[in-house]
């Protein structure tokens, strides 16, 4: 089968930067998280019980959409159905799924509607495995017969969430148990869905390495070159928890953003919403400060490119040519000193406040930029501060060469 491939398939990609990842299904009843029912060894008749407290009363995937863009973000991803099986769409080769909930709604229908009509792209999350199917479990007992109904069963679903909601972009394989590349017939399974979505983007969890890996509860990748999204939760939960009071500050995750942002990557942030459908008002309070963040500090995420250097104490360091951002992990006062950079600094600006720096520079080894002018008071409140440098060239630094070496640490005599 030969598929004809945008020629610009991943380039929306490159430069999304930032997304919302979305857990939600039955498990947003019971309320400890999305593996509650394995990890707390819960029977299926009494995981089952939990389908009344499914309503979804609250449920409005535009204002979802709409916290979304006013996060800064460029495109969604749901789970369509997690590892419980349950389907949050109208399945005709599932029963066990949203339309025969109390909900009684095809909930990703109104999803993929809600995010489109706002100019998001549109991901969906495909749990592979599915703890109540028995021919799941009978398949890794070794039944063949089962586990080829399985595999067709799962290629149908796949099948269905391709072929009857439009455009899809982002196709977002998981696994919690896992067969092997032959057993889930993968490479044919792609085939059928590139077949149906020629542009979409599929991740790696399907034992293919397909368009982009997916880091997971870290900021990683970049240095191989190949797409990277890093999916990371607020708390300590992808699926809803009440419990779970462990949120992650503003000021962090800003800085993880920025972080997959030096890369060349994306981050992937997660919410899992109620089981009416509501978001969290901890998750909703961060998606606006990180939003409020990006208004002023977009220029140093955006279109930023991976760059190799060695700066990590400081924070990170993104590059949108021919700006260098230093987003500092910490406030330092009015002055900051940056070693190791060898390129010719060009201009100096505070990006937080706008405010034009003062700046020395010492280009032979070890190299340094003292800059002056920074603002003496910063909330931690407000995110990192981020100091922009306009500089000739593709960034270099001397610092992995001097760090240790006599240029810093003279050796002393015996």
């Amino acid at each position: 089968m030969t598929i004809a491939f945008p020629a610009d398939r991943t380039a929306w990609f490159r430069d999304a930067r930032f997304g919302l990842f979305i857990h939600w299904g039955l498990y947003a009843v019971h309320g400890h998280g999305e593996w509650a029912m394995s990890r707390e060894a819960i029977p299926w008749d009494e995981y089952e019980r939990l389908l009344p407290g499914f309503t979804a009363d609250a449920y409005d995937p535009r204002a979802w959409a709409r916290l979304a863009k006013k996060a800064g973000m460029r495109y969604a991803v749901l789970t369509t159905k997690h590892h419980e099986g349950f389907c949050l769409w109208d399945s005709q080769l599932c029963a066990f799924n949203s339309m025969n909930s109390p909900a009684k709604r095809d909930l990703l229908r109104e999803f993929v509607d809600a995010f489109r009509a706002e100019g998001l792209q549109v991901g969906l999350y495909y749990s592979l495995g599915d703890w109540r199917n028995p021919d799941w479990a009978a398949g890794f007992r070794g039944d063949e017969a089962a586990k080829a109904r399985f595999m067709t069963w799962t290629h149908g679903l796949i099948r269905e969430l391709m072929t009857n909601y439009g455009r899809i972009d982002v196709l977002w394989y998981d696994l919690p148990q896992c067969y092997g590349i032959e057993d889930w017939r993968s490479v044919e399974l792609n085939a059928q869905v590139r077949a149906l979505q020629p542009h979409i983007l599929i991740n790696n969890r399907a034992y293919t390495s397909e368009d982009f890996v997916t880091p997971e509860q870290h900021v990683g990748g970049g240095a191989s070159g190949r797409l990277t999204e890093s999916c990371m939760t607020m708390n300590g939960h992808w699926g809803f928890n009440p419990h779970d009071h462990e949120w992650k500050s503003v000021h962090d995750l800003a800085l993880h953003l920025a972080s997959a942002a030096a890369g060349g990557g994306n981050l992937l942030l997660n919410v899992g919403p109620d089981p009416r459908g509501a978001i969290p008002p901890e998750a909703v309070e961060r998606l606006e400060g990180i939003g409020r963040w990006l208004d002023t500090h977009r220029p140093a995420i955006d279109r930023s490119r991976a760059h190799g250097l060695p700066w990590l104490l400081a924070g990170p360091v993104t590059w949108t040519p021919p700006y260098l951002n230093v987003v500092l992990r910490h406030h330092y006062g009015e002055r900051f000193d940056l070693g190791g950079l060898t390129n010719r600094v060009l201009s100096a600006t505070c990006l937080s406040t706008g405010n034009v720096l003062t700046f020395e520079q010492r280009r032979e080894s070890p190299a340094r930029v003292r800059l002056s002018g920074l603002p003496t008071t910063w909330s931690h409140d407000q995110g990192p501060l981020v100091i922009r440098l306009e500089i000739e060239g593709k960034p270099d630094s001397d610092l992995s060469r001097v760090i240790g070496g006599a240029d810093i640490f003279p050796v002393l005599p015996p």
